[in-house]
């Protein structure tokens, strides 16, 4: 059976000569970095940051979606995002399965090298990887913006209806926002500049997120009042994962391991240790005692704000919008929240809201400020990208920069809206009262910690290896005739 391989392989060559292997490497890095973000860090902070009633149900809904999205990307979605061009918004559907997508640059079509013709404010790029590390890479982003959107939704979204809800919600909102801005849409070749997903992951996930808990509807009023996480220490091992995730979600995106990646790893850690200490500091001040939640809150606005503009703005930069990151969330969230009656109506469980959409946006401009053109010219092959504070054509990026994030806010919040509509017609989006009351044994028939006394009755049939003797000091004899503990 005859299979296609690339002229190098004919030759009998291990490696083509467009191959370079250090950037494979390093991408490949970078690729896994991201993916361990969500797997395993927001499986591990979803299921300690919630109530105990809900930690399996919130850790499984960020499994679920890590593997939904592997199979729809390289079955359907990434040529959608990446591919070619359907609309000005949109690539064309198909499979990113086969021998075939072992190709690199040298055997991509001269259309989609790097060139500029001088009508495009952006050029393309052609990385010299295979495409299967490609594929990879921008599978991971694609998972993580999905199970952030689910923090929204968390401890009361019908299980069924989030099964139905990722496969869609990519295809129709994800890949439209991913293609216009990276994948030569519309916004590409504008000239707006999201240089690792601020918009398109962060405000997108926050945005929907949003959207989703609005049409979801919020928990029940018990757990909205008191909601603690279950494992504080867990938590936060969590959130270093993603802290630490976060240097090859940035740092992959110049598609090479070269001094711009250098650089958005570095301002990358500036700006999410600024924002912590600005946001814990403001927790000091008016409440009188600083957070652990607050902290990792912090850290987040302060990795989301930095990323549309990593490796584009220098490290002076980075602190002055770790220092806006950790001020202006922390405003809507803790101010402005409880004073406005839309906000306060939509249960947003983790505040997505504000760690990411608030937090994106809010990057996005300040890159429209801070872009440095040497360094944007590192990026990509650009004529006259430039933030306002160097003046000139400078304020013409700020201006993109907010059309390019009020775009995505519509398209996600239309899509969204649409996509939940249509589930409900077949599937309740919301858990059932007696569900919610119950939690993660009502829903999987499981529960995270295999410990009884919270409150509860003892009951040999469920707590295990125990007689119905019980002695007057506390202690019982085991089913196995061992002394335990009770």
């Amino acid at each position: 059976m005859a299979t296609y391989l690339p002229t190098a392989y004919q030759n009998g060559t291990t490696s083509p000569d467009w191959l370079n292997k250090g950037d494979n490497a390093w991408q490949m890095v970078a690729a896994t970095l991201v993916g361990m973000q969500s797997m395993p860090g927001l499986v591990i902070l979803y299921g300690s940051i919630v109530k105990k009633k809900w930690a399996v149900n919130s850790a499984f809904m960020a499994l679920y979606a890590f593997s939904a999205v592997m199979i729809c990307w390289v079955t359907w979605a990434y040529k959608m995002a990446f591919g070619h061009k359907l609309l000005p918004l949109w690539g064309k559907a198909g499979p990113a399965l086969g021998q075939k997508y072992l190709i690199g640059a040298a055997d991509l079509p001269a259309s989609q090298h790097n060139h500029h013709n001088g009508t495009l404010e952006t050029a393309m790029i052609a990385p010299f990887f295979p495409m299967a590390t490609m594929v990879f890479f921008q599978f991971s982003f694609a998972a993580i913006t999905l199970i952030l959107l689910a923090g929204s939704v968390l401890g009361r979204m019908n299980i069924k209806a989030w099964m139905a809800f990722v496969p869609l919600w990519l295809t129709f909102s994800y890949t439209v926002g991913a293609f216009s801005l990276w994948g030569g849409g519309f916004l590409f070749q504008w000239g707006v500049i999201d240089y690792s997903g601020g918009y398109v992951i962060h405000v997108s996930s926050g945005i929907s997120g949003f959207t989703a808990a609005y049409w979801v509807g919020p928990r029940l009023t018990k757990d909205r009042e008191r909601f603690p996480p279950n494992n504080v220490l867990l938590m936060l091992a969590g959130a270093g994962l993603l802290w630490m995730g976060w240097s090859g979600f940035n740092g992959g995106d110049p598609y090479s391991a070269n001094i711009d990646s250098s650089m958005a790893v570095l301002n990358t850690n500036i700006c999410a240790a600024t924002s912590l200490l600005v946001w814990t500091c403001l927790d000091v001040i008016f409440f009188g005692k600083p957070s652990v939640i607050g902290a990792v809150q912090g850290m987040i606005t302060g990795l989301v704000c930095i990323t549309p503009a990593a490796g584009v703005v220098q490290g002076w930069a980075a602190i002055a919008m770790g220092v806006l990151s950790g001020i202006i969330p922390w405003f809507t969230m803790m101010v402005l929240h409880k004073r406005s009656t839309l906000l306060q109506k939509v249960d947003d469980t983790l505040g997505v809201f504000h760690t990411h959409a608030v937090a994106g946006v809010l990057g996005g401009a300040l890159t429209g400020l801070f872009a440095e053109p040497t360094l944007c010219s590192l990026f990509l092959p650009v004529t006259n990208s430039k933030g306002a504070f160097y003046r000139g054509p400078g304020g013409v990026q700020f201006l993109k920069q907010l059309a390019g994030a009020c775009f995505i806010i519509g398209w996600n919040v239309v899509a969204t809206s649409i996509i939940l509509l249509v589930i409900s017609l077949v599937i309740p989006l919301r858990m059932t009262d007696e569900q919610l009351l119950i939690g993660d044994d009502a829903i999987h028939g499981e529960e995270a910690y295999a410990l009884w006394g919270d409150g509860e009755k003892y009951d040999n049939t469920k707590h295990g290896w125990y007689d119905d003797t019980t002695a007057g000091d506390g202690r019982g004899q085991g089913a196995r005739g061992v002394t335990i503990e009770l």
